[in-house]
This record gives structure tokens, C-alpha cells and sequence, in this order.
């Protein structure tokens, strides 16, 4: 889930001294379970692991970080849905554990995996991305495929049909990026443009209404976007220029526009060209500048903007 972006959860992972001492490559937090590859490849986790989320054949709880399951030295990247786990290797190939009640670990069956097996025999996986309990990932050759899942649209198929093994999404082999969370994803092509699908009750698909999309709609007409995240129904995205754009549901005022209204498309977020990378939380937004700086804002109740109030 993102589905919280690596350069925030790496710098927050840093501070509390987890992590610091392994250099971590890669952070993905989940609902309450967390996920690492260090520098020498191995993938290490703590948190909850009521499901085998954490990948140790057990279901213990471990407070702090453990080797994961089969402890290889080849990860390469790695996600966290709500209580289940992806990652790919890097010899290309694709493997989950954890809770598998929605067909999310991609194996074809609705049975848990408390460690990793491998996602069928393909070996040109390239990132993937969990969200609440659907997953979607990239090939070498720029198509998408998801699973999961699909009560709200998040598959992108057309339909809100679960499914327990990946299937493809469309026909475009244009894909480069993607960002799957709760009951959405969003995803941008090469030539800029974003598209998204999937639940869209709080405008987080930025499409201009509140209708649910099961297939892929280009969100406006930009062809300059460079990464973008989508929380439980906000969304945030950086674009080529710089500039920093948000738009979905708006109660706290994690739009960060000095509003609390609601947005059904993408709006700027001030005027400042120097935004490199964003993460959409809950209810809250953290972003960082070129020159280092963390900026964050939205809802607060437990302290999360860093502020010291």
C-alpha cells in the first residue's frame, strides 16, 4: 500500500533507529505490519502477523525486525497490502504471503500463506504494488496486470468480479509506474499521462464525478506527470514541472489547497516548482522539496504531521 512511498518510510523508519544501522533500500508499511529490504538484498519485517504477513511460517507478533521466510539475498522490491505481502526477486519472478481471503497472493487459491510462494512461472516482473486487499504489477514489456480483489472496480476489468490469478489490464504495453490502495489504482504511461479506476465515492479518481471506474480513464489531459500515490480516498501526484497536485475527499484539509471541500479533479497545491516526491496517508499528506525539506498537512489527532502539536 503503498502503498505509502519508499522516501517517506524510509526517512521515518531512520529516525526511530530501526533501520539506520541496515541501510534500507526499500520501506512499505501495511495497515499494522511493516516490510524492508536492506542494501545486501534480504527482506526483514515486524508487526502484526496474525496471517503470515510477515513471511516467518509463523503467526507471531514481532515487535522488532525479523528475517522473512525464505531469507534470499535477491529482493528487489516490495510491497504491503492490509494484511498480506508482495515482492518481487531480482530474477524477474513474483512472490506473496499472508492473508489470502480475496485471491491477493496470486496463486490461484482463497488459502493464507504464512511464507512466500511464488506467483506463477513468470520471470519479468518489474514492481508491484498491494492495496487493502487487491495487487497490481508491471511486466518488462509494459503491460499491467492485477488481482484481487474487484468489488469496487480495482481490477480494472471491466467488472467487480474477484479474481485469484493476475490478469492483464487492457492491451497497452506503455505502462511505467503504478500505485494501488484501498479500492483504486492509479497508473501513468510513457507518454505522461495518468489514468486510474476503481472505487471513486470521494472523487480520489480525479475524473470530475464520484462514479466508479472498472476499466482505465485518462484522468484530464496533463502528459507531464511523474509519480503520483493514492491513499483510502485522496490522491496526490507530482508532475514533471515540479508542481505538486491533489485532489478526493478534503475533510481534514489533506488537499493542502487551505480548504476542507472536497476536489473532483486535480488542483495545484500553491505555486512552488520544487516538489521531488509525495505520500498520501489516511487522512494526512507528507511531500518532500529538491532542497530536503518534509512538508506535511491534514489531520493531526495523533500527532502525525511531525509539528510537535
Amino acid at each position: 500500500m503503498s502503498i505509502f512511498t519508499v522516501k517517506l518510510w524510509v526517512f521515518l523508519a531512520c529516525l526511530s533507529g530501526l533501520l539506520s544501522r541496515a541501510q534500507a533500500q526499500q520501506v512499505a508499511a501495511g495497515y499494522q505490519h511493516t516490510v524492508a529490504i536492506y542494501a545486501d538484498g534480504t527482506l526483514w519485517g515486524w508487526g502484526d502477523n496474525s496471517l503470515g504477513q510477515l513471511g516467518t511460517g509463523g503467526a507471531t507478533y514481532q515487535p522488532t525486525p525479523v528475517a522473512l521466510g525464505q531469507a534470499a539475498t535477491t529482493w528487489r522490491s516490495v510491497s504491503a497490502g492490509q494484511d498480506f505481502t508482495v515482492g518481487v526477486r531480482q530474477d524477474g519472478t513474483l512472490w506473496a504471503w499472508g492473508n489470502n481471503d480475496k485471491g491477493q497472493l496470486g496463486d490461484g487459491t482463497t488459502l493464507p500463506h504464512p511464507t512466500p510462494v511464488q506467483v506463477g512461472t513468470a520471470t519479468t516482473w518489474t514492481s508491484v504494488s498491494a492495496g487493502w486487499r487487491h495487487v497490481a504489477a508491471l511486466r518488462q514489456d509494459g503491460t499491467l496486470w492485477t488481482w484481487g480483489d474487484g468489488t469496487q472496480g480495482q481490477l480494472g476489468t471491466g467488472s467487480t468480479t474477484d479474481r485469484a490469478t493476475p490478469g492483464q489490464v487492457g492491451t497497452a504495453t506503455t505502462w511505467v509506474s503504478l500505485s494501488a490502495n484501498y479500492y483504486q489504482t492509479t497508473a501513468i504511461r510513457q507518454d505522461g499521462t495518468l489514468w486510474a479506476w476503481g472505487d471513486n465515492s470521494a472523487s480520489q479518481l480525479g475524473t470530475g464525478t464520484t462514479s466508479s471506474q472498472t476499466t482505465p480513464v485518462q484522468i484530464g489531459a496533463a502528459t507531464t506527470w511523474k509519480n503520483v500515490t493514492t491513499s483510502n480516498d485522496h490522491t496526490v501526484g507530482v508532475r514533471q514541472d515540479g508542481t505538486l497536485w491533489t485532489w478526493g475527499y478534503n475533510y481534514y484539509g489533506q488537499l493542502g489547497n487551505g480548504t476542507t471541500a472536497n476536489q473532483l479533479a486535480p488542483v495545484q497545491v500553491g505555486t512552488a516548482t520544487t516538489w521531488v516526491s509525495v505520500s498520501a496517508g489516511w487522512y494526512h499528506t507528507a511531500a518532500q522539496r529538491l532542497d530536503g525539506s518534509l512538508w506535511t498537512w491534514g489531520y493531526n489527532n495523533q500527532g502525525q504531521l511531525g509539528t510537535g502539536t
